[in-house]
């Protein structure tokens, strides 16, 4: 089953994609307004055959919902409505250090880890999510 995992940002969304058990980055997309930004997830999800869609969910260290977390979730909410596809929160507290870590520990120049972060961010989301199911 392919799922897509989604790192929304306010500038960029980053794409991954799981089709088995190992989570791969899979783009990144500038935003451009939130029904710009809506068809192309749906035109990722329904090219690469998503079954699934894992949002990423920015929750405060406390847990608590903030401003960014609201925006993500109104987000999901729109996809939910332009789709048949089910759609997933996932906490993702620290994926975008975890994911920026990751990129410093490889050797990767500076320009290069900012155009990756996200969609490695995303990664990590996705992979949290399909370890947490195959439990």
């Amino acid at each position: 089953m392919a799922i897509l995992g989604l790192d929304v940002g306010e500038k960029r969304i980053g794409v991954a994609l799981a089709d088995g058990p190992l989570a791969i980055p899979l783009t990144v997309i500038d935003r451009a307004g939130e029904g710009a930004d809506l068809e192309r997830v749906l035109a990722l999800a329904q090219e690469h055959g998503a079954e699934r869609i894992v949002v990423g969910l920015p929750r405060s260290m406390d847990g608590s919902i903030g401003r960014q977390a609201e925006r993500v979730l109104a987000f999901s909410k729109g996809l939910s409505q332009h789709t048949d596809i089910p759609v997933d929160t996932w906490d993702e507290r620290l994926s975008t250090v975890a994911a920026e870590r990751l990129l410093l520990d490889t050797g990767m120049k500076r320009g290069k880890r900012k155009e990756k972060r996200d969609a490695m961010a995303a990664t990590i989301i996705l992979q949290a999510y399909l370890d947490r199911i195959s439990k």
